[in-house]
Formats: C-alpha cells, structure tokens, sequence
C-alpha cells in the first residue's frame, strides 16, 4: 500500500561518512512547534513546486523521481487541478454526507465504476489509504453478517509477510511489515495471520518453476484456511505490484487467478489493496486489469488524487454491493471528511487529464525506457541485486553480498541514507527509500515512480542521476 513512516537519523553524517541533506532550507528540530516525524531532525524546507520539481526556500531545484511515495501523477502546479479545486471551494467546501451528497462526488465515482468496465459497483470516498482499508475491512465483515443465513463466525483476515496496508491500527493489523508493526502489537487484533509474497527474486525454490512456485503458494493459502477452519475467513488481502514494503515486487502470471480460486473455493472475499500501484502507476487505471482477476473489494488512493488534496477510497463489485442493498441497506461506517467535495474536485479533474492526455500510453512507454535503462546502467553493480516493476513504478534492491544476497544490516539504512544524499545539491533528485524487504526488518530499496506525463529526456536525467547517486554511495561506504 502507502508509504512507510521512515525514521528519519538526527545527524548530520552517519557512521560512513555519508553526509545527510543539509541546507540553508531547513526547518530547525528544536524551534520547529510540529511533532515530526523525528524530533531531532531539521526537515528541508519546501517552498513551492513547478512541474516535475521541488523547489527549496534557498532556490534549489529537486526532481521529484519518486512523486513523494509514489502519490504525484500529474506534476505539481497544474492549472487544470488548480482551477477545479478553486471552483469547488467556491461553489461548495463541505458536504455532510450523513444528509447530502454533491455533483461532483457522484461523477467522481461514476468515472471510477465506469474505469472498471462496470465490473465494480460502488465507490467510498475517504481521505487516505489507512482509512480505505479500514472501511474494506469493516465492509467484508458486513458483508457476510448480511448474508442469508449470517455468517457471523467469519472474523478472520488472511494477508501476507513483508505487506503494508496503513499505519492505524486496524489497516496495521492486516499488514505484515514486522518493523511497522512491533511497538504496538498489544494494541492490534489478533484475527489475522500471514502467509508468503509472491516474491520471485528470493521467494522461490532453485528449480522451480513459475507454475510450481504459484501452485506452492496457493497450497499455503489453502492450508492456511483450513488451519483456520475455512468458514471463520472473511478476506484474503493483498497488493497486486508491493510497494513500500518489498519495493515493486510484481505477481508471477497466474498467481492472483490462483489466489482468487482458493478464496472462492472457501466463499471468501479477495480484498486488492492498490493505494501505491493503482489508479493508473503500473500502465493500466487498475493494476487488477493485468492480472485477470475482478477483486470483491478494492482500495486505491495516492494517484487518485495525485498529491493536490487528501484523498481515497474502496471499491467494491456488485455481490457485495447487491447483499447490502437486500439486507441493512447501510454500511454500518462513516466519516466526518469522507466524500469531500473539494477532495472529489481534485480527483475527478486528475482522472479527465490522465484521459484526455492519454497518459495510460505514455506510462506504458516511459515504463519501458525506464526499466531498460536501469538495467543497462545498473544491473551490473556488485550492490544491486534486483530492478523490478511495472509501468512508472521500479524499485531497485541492495545487497551487501549479490552472490549470497545477503542485506545490509537495517542499523546502516542504506535506503533511507541514500535517498537523503540525493537531495543534496550535487544530485538533487527524489527517490523513495524502502526497509525490511528481506524479512520485515532487514533489507533495503529505492522506488522511482515519477509523473505519468514524464518525457523521455526525463527518464533519461532520472536514470543517470540515481546511476550516480548509487555508484557514489557504495563507493564512500565502509560497512563492517
């Protein structure tokens, strides 16, 4: 799903002598009144954004490779998102959904519904992706209590390791970041377990193939279940293309048809969860479209609103829909903020320009130049051990071994120091950083998800500045 909350190291240099992004542009840690995300950190301050670039207070220029965690889509500053937020906020800033709904709501999730070729039925309006897992969540559950006979014994999540689908507490509980989630286990619900990724680069068998490796996982899945009693199972939740957690980690053919055939085989519901990958990142509007399977449940969220307002939102298909609207007729959940206008506005005017620009296509394209360049300038340095992806969404993983790939150890956050060292003057570039993609705790990688209207002479500084952000880094470090 969404970004992960990194844990920024309040130091100037770290124990290898990589100096962190320092500039005249930071905020001071110990005046600042906002509870960061580090309290010893002297964040970097943003003063404005122009296209692809983001533009500190002391005048340097950064390309946003990354689009924040992959949520800008469109670039920052455009006119079009500018205007129809302005006219909303004009016409009407707030709708209390409890009483009202406005025009531009219902557009927005007309024009979503009709993205899934009508394979999907409703949409629900929230401001983040944690929120939008929560409600899909909660929505599995209310569905089979709605059912006839309730099943009201169905109290059970499946997701898997090394998965990231929110920080609050229930979106955390469902995920399988172990870092994430270690301070505040006693706080979660205990009602979900995990099985593996579909991780090909270190998940499968020497000698086995794709269809042996799908049918392995799909086993465990099934065991799963049983070991769970198959009738307690509400959901089976996953990402199609991981994102902060593994770092663009890709399903081999046929895994998802695979996984969906268990959980139809035992009546439960398969939950995509596309905040990261969807809403057109990995080359179609749902990532799903690759894959041949129609989820009951779907959330989406960073590239809906493309970083100008704070929005997401669940999708949900017609069986679920259908046993709601013939039982309660209400879902029993509800936000003060949820179906925002102003939110709506943003959104809405993002999904026309992806259309009338055709920027589906242009993601394709660049996703092709994008990865084919990586691997010709990357794919032979002794510390990159993979470059996976789809579309405009390529992460590039470390290792301190590439024969053994062994990691770096998570004390060095090579990741995390790495992508602060691009923000210097001398690469001025942003890539997002990413841990524990061995185990949940070790591991590290970058993601570059830059806009969809991205240029091929963009792609092209994109890949030679990270070549030598990359290069330089392994080349000052002295790991012991």
């Amino acid at each position: 799903m969404g970004s992960l909350e990194l844990d920024l190291e309040p130091q100037a240099s770290d124990a290898n002598g990589i100096t962190t992004a320092t500039t005249s542009a930071t905020t001071s840690a110990t005046t600042s009144a906002v509870l960061h995300r580090h309290l010893g950190h002297d964040f970097l301050a943003l003063d404005r954004s122009e296209g692809n670039y983001l533009i500190l207070e002391n005048g340097q220029k950064i390309f946003d490779a990354s689009g924040g965690p992959a949520v800008g889509c469109v670039g920052w500053g455009n006119k079009r998102v500018v205007q129809a937020v302005t006219n909303q906020m004009l016409k009407a800033a707030y709708c209390s959904t409890l009483f009202y709904t406005t025009q531009v709501q219902e557009q927005l999730c007309q024009e979503l519904i009709e993205s899934t070729d009508g394979k999907l039925s409703r949409a629900y309006i929230v401001n983040s992706g944690s929120e939008a897992m929560e409600a899909a969540v909660k929505l599995a559950r209310q569905y089979f209590l709605e059912l006839k006979p309730s099943q009201t014994q169905r109290t059970r999540y499946i997701s898997r390791k090394q998965s990231y689908h929110g920080t609050t507490l229930g979106a955390l509980a469902v995920g399988g970041h172990e870092y994430r989630r270690a301070k505040f286990e006693p706080l979660m619900m205990k009602n979900v377990s995990t099985v593996s990724p579909c991780f090909n680069f270190r998940g499968r068998i020497a000698g086995e193939s794709d269809a042996e490796y799908v049918n392995r996982l799909a086993k465990e899945l099934d065991d799963e279940f049983q070991k769970l009693g198959p009738e307690t199972v509400c959901a089976f939740i996953a990402e199609p293309v991981v994102g902060a957690a593994l770092g663009c980690v890709t399903a081999l053919p046929g895994y998802f048809k695979a996984m969906h055939a268990v959980c139809q085989k035992y009546g439960a519901l398969l939950i995509l969860d596309e905040v990261m990958c969807g809403m057109g990142r990995t080359g179609t509007l749902h990532a799903w479209q690759q894959e041949g399977v129609v989820p009951d449940i779907q959330t989406i969220g960073k590239c809906l609103g493309g970083g100008y307002q704070a929005i997401a939102g669940v999708l949900a298909n017609h069986r679920v829909v259908d046993t709601i609207a013939r039982g309660s007729s209400a879902f029993v959940h509800g936000h003060t903020y949820q179906g925002h206008p102003v939110n709506c506005a943003a959104a809405l005017e993002i999904q026309r320009i992806i259309r009338d620009e055709d920027l589906m296509k242009n993601v394709r394209e660049m996703g092709v130049l994008l990865s084919g360049q990586l691997k010709k300038q990357l794919g032979h340095h002794p510390n990159v051990a993979d470059i996976r992806g789809r579309g405009l969404f390529w992460g590039i993983e470390f290792v301190a071994d590439k024969q053994t790939l062994r990691p770096f150890p998570a004390e060095a956050h090579v990741a995390l120091n790495m992508a602060e060292l691009g923000l210097t003057e001398k690469y001025s570039i942003n890539v997002y950083p990413g841990s524990g993609t061995v185990d949940g705790i070790e591991g590290d990688h970058i993601i570059v998800s830059p806009a969809f209207n991205v240029s091929s002479e963009d792609i092209l500084m994109i890949v030679s500045a990270v070549t030598r952000l990359i290069g330089d880094y392994f080349a000052k470090q002295s790991f012991v």
